[in-house]
């Protein structure tokens, strides 16, 4: 067996394999699960801001959160069902459940007073924090002062705990590599990239319904583009995500420059013992290669100049459209 061990945001993993936020990591028992059958470490669920907003401080109401009433009622029975304390108890409990590193999620919007909740999250014994950024209100906005919203709350976050701060992010920025090469000075991780909720239309009914809620094997294109144009300008660790259903999607990534994976989708397609598989498979891999560690392949087909990042994906292109034509 070749040595999977790595180091993600200072912390020790008995894998790259990371078991990425969602309803499946808001349970103890699927947590121990994921341990059992090999999960490097866990991202937590997220709590919303809204949430914590609406919770900790009771001159915030929904309404003063969201204008339409039915999102309103729906952040208020939502922080009913899913109270802020009852997650700090999940983190306590995941602590002493499982032996992984456990990471707290946030999913924020601003650089405001929910913030101090992240104290909170530290005190709660939490290993790291995920930070889910994705910023909406576009209008009279430009670009660079949006972005730098995602700077202010690293400032913000990191000026209040001490434990390892990472980014999710997305890919909507007007110049990725800048971006992300920016937030990498404060930040201790990025996480690329979010897959946000797609809308579909049902035609029958005459209603916004779901996309895919699920990622393809497919998807897996995008994180490997933009981690192999960045991992070695960035400052941090990188964990992929989106798209990776298999060991061939872990080895991958890893290639590029990734610092560990996140699934997700997978977990819920093929159940949580698959995460297993995924560990299996890339371990198999790399026997049959003849490497002896992860750290042996991590960016050694990503880019190392400027001169080879723009070749890693105009040639490519080139090549690609020459031979359709």
């Amino acid at each position: 067996m070749a040595d999977l061990t790595t180091t993600y945001l200072g912390l020790k993993l008995k894998n790259p394999v990371i078991a990425g936020s969602s309803g499946l990591t808001n349970d103890i028992e699927n947590l121990k699960r994921l341990e059992k059958f090999g999960a490097g470490a866990v991202v937590l669920k997220s709590i919303f801001e809204e949430q914590i907003l609406i919770e900790t401080d009771r001159e915030v109401s929904a309404a003063d959160l969201v204008s339409h009433s039915e999102a309103a009622g729906y952040l208020t029975t939502m922080t009913k069902e899913h109270s802020v304390y009852g997650y700090l108890e999940l983190i306590e409990e995941a602590k002493k459940a499982v032996s992984i590193p456990v990471i707290a999620s946030v999913n924020c919007l601003t650089s405001g007073e929910w913030t101090k909740f992240s104290k909170r999250i530290q005190e709660a014994g939490a290993d790291a924090l995920e930070l889910n950024i994705l910023i909406t209100d576009y209008k009279n906005r430009d670009s660079k002062e949006i972005e730098k919203d995602y700077v202010r709350i690293v400032e913000k976050v990191k000026g209040i705990v001490d434990i390892p701060l990472a980014l999710k992010v997305s890919t909507l920025f007007t110049n990725i590599p800048r971006m992300l090469t920016g937030l990498s000075s404060g930040a201790d991780g990025l996480v690329l990239f979010n897959r946000y909720w797609s809308p579909d239309i049902d035609l029958d009914e005459m209603a916004v319904s779901s996309g895919n809620v699920y990622s393809s094997p497919e998807e897996i294109t995008v994180p490997l583009r933009w981690i192999g144009l960045i991992s070695n300008l960035v400052e941090c660790d990188i964990s992929a995500t989106t798209g990776v259903h298999d060991g061939n999607g872990v080895i991958k990534l890893l290639l590029v420059g990734a610092t560990t994976v996140q699934v997700c989708s997978a977990l819920y397609l093929k159940g949580i013992e698959h995460i297993g598989d995924i560990v299996s498979r890339a371990d198999a891999w790399l026997d049959a290669h003849g490497y002896a560690s992860v750290k042996e392949i991590r960016g050694l087909l990503g880019p190392k100049s400027e001169e080879e990042r723009r070749v890693f994906g105009r040639a490519q292109f080139m090549k690609y459209y020459t031979l359709k034509e």
